[in-house]
Formats: C-alpha cells, sequence, structure tokens
C-alpha cells in the first residue's frame, strides 16, 4: 500500500473549524454537496464542500459524544449514533430531529448505517448486539442480532440490502441475513486484534475489515474465505477502511497518522 497524499479543493482550507472536541465520524451526502460529521462535544455539523464552511446550525440534542453519522440514500435524512445509547434522525435540510430518539440499546452505539433502499437503519453497540429500525416510524424490528462476545464498533449493508455485516472487538466479523435476522456461515476469523472498521465492496463480493492488529484483510462474502494474504504497512491501529466508487481501491486510515491507499487485486 501506498501513502497518500493530501487532497483539497482549491482554495478551500485544509482545517475546517467548527466542533469544540474532536470529530469521530464524517459522512458524504450523496450528491457529494455536503458532508456531516459528528464530535466529542455532543453535535453534529453540516458543511458546505465547495466554501467548507458550516451550513446551518449545530444539530443538537444527544447527551453524549457523537459515534457514527451517515446520510440517507436519497439525502433528505441524517442518522446519529451516541455514547448516550441513543439514535437520533435529522432533517439534513432544516437541522431538526425527526421523531423521538430511537432507545433500546444498553450501551454506546458505535456505528449506523441505513440499508440501500432506505426503509430501515441497522444500529450496532458495546452491549453487544445489533438492531434494525423502520426508518419511518423508528420502531425496532424483530429482535436483536446477537452472536458477537464482545462490542460491535462497525456495521455496513449489502449493497442488495440482503445481508449486514458486523466487526467486534471479539476479533471477528459476522455476515448476518438482514431479513430472517440469523447469522450466515461461521464468523469470519483471522485478525489477532479488534475489527474496528468493515466495508462491503461495490459489488457486494467482497468484504474489507481494519484491525487493532495493524493489517488490514480481504474476504470473499460468499465463502467466507481470505481473499490474499493480509494488506501490511501500518504501523497502528487501523480505524477506518473503504473501497472507492469503482471497486479497485481500498483506503485506509490508522493512528499512525497514515492514509493509504492500495488496489484491491
Amino acid at each position: 500500500m501506498q501513502k497518500g497524499k493530501l487532497v483539497s479543493w482549491p482554495e478551500l482550507p485544509l482545517e475546517w473549524i467548527g466542533h469544540t472536541g474532536p470529530v469521530h465520524c464524517i459522512s458524504f451526502s450523496p450528491d457529494g454537496f455536503h458532508i456531516v460529521s459528528g464530535s466529542d462535544d455532543q453535535t453534529i455539523l453540516i458543511w458546505d464542500t465547495k466554501t467548507g464552511t458550516v451550513v446551518g446550525q449545530p444539530l443538537e440534542g444527544h447527551a453524549g459524544a457523537v459515534e457514527s453519522v451517515t446520510y440517507s440514500p436519497d439525502g433528505r435524512h441524517i442518522v446519529s449514533g451516541s455514547g448516550d445509547r441513543t439514535i437520533r434522525i435529522w432533517d439534513a435540510e432544516t437541522g431538526d430531529a425527526v421523531g423521538r430518539p430511537l432507545e433500546g440499546h444498553t450501551n454506546f452505539v458505535r456505528s449506523v448505517a441505513y440499508s440501500p433502499n432506505g426503509q430501515y437503519i441497522v444500529s450496532g453497540s458495546d452491549d453487544r448486539t445489533i438492531r434494525i429500525w423502520d426508518a419511518k416510524t423508528g420502531s425496532v424490528v424483530g429482535r436483536p442480532l446477537e452472536g458477537h462476545t464482545d462490542s460491535v464498533s462497525s456495521i455496513a449493508c449489502s449493497p442488495d440490502g440482503r445481508y449486514i455485516i458486523s466487526g467486534s472487538h471479539d476479533n471477528t466479523i459476522m455476515i448476518w441475513d438482514a431479513e430472517a435476522g440469523t447469522v450466515v456461515g461461521k464468523p469470519l476469523g483471522g485478525h489477532s486484534g479488534r475489527v474496528s472498521s468493515v466495508a462491503y465492496s461495490p459489488d457486494g463480493q467482497h468484504i474489507v475489515s481494519g484491525s487493532w492488529d495493524g493489517t488490514i484483510r480481504i474476504w470473499d462474502s460468499v465463502s467466507g474465505a481470505v481473499v490474499g494474504k493480509p494488506l501490511e504497512g501500518h504501523t497502528d491501529v487501523v480505524l477506518s477502511v473503504a473501497y472507492s466508487p469503482d471497486g479497485r481501491h481500498i483506503a485506509s486510515g490508522s493512528w499512525d497518522e497514515r492514509y493509504d491507499m492500495g488496489c484491491r487485486d
């Protein structure tokens, strides 16, 4: 893997200042015009990608650090998960909270994601469970998905919406049938440290994972087999991984203060 270079829009400041605490999470809007960020300061900010300025007022309501944020597929809503054990839905245009907080987790909510059709929200928590919520009503769908023996740090939905993947501090990755709520196959084991981040490839055929063991692994999403050797190069915990839209590259971020971009094959 190669060490990446800083890329910025012309004439934009390299640092976008607005939060008063560490920033835990960021996500692009589907149209690319905005970025949403969540912070230890318990707020969410929306940024204009052309100017690097904050749009509107901070989204306030959480009573704990905002651990995860993402846009709905149509860009109309933002969902956030927090250390206050709740999930909130926001109107992306007005910044208003939509409905009541989604409550049910008994510990920090570490990761939230929308299903590809936008009808459901999936959440992973330090309470070792994954929950599915109706995005329109806010009600829980089915029973909590249980199987991990430690915190669920990262979740993602397959591009077709049929499956959910989860990465955990128990060093494993699990694949779940989103409709049945059951585990598909055996846990994917191979990392020797906590799994901090998981993501599907755009075609849904592969899964990428980043770990506290400093490596990145690629998995066959059908068989669960490891594809190739671990991707090595980071010298500390790998905190985040993501596929490029064309599926040819994987980006990774680490506590070693490096951002790397590597080819999948």
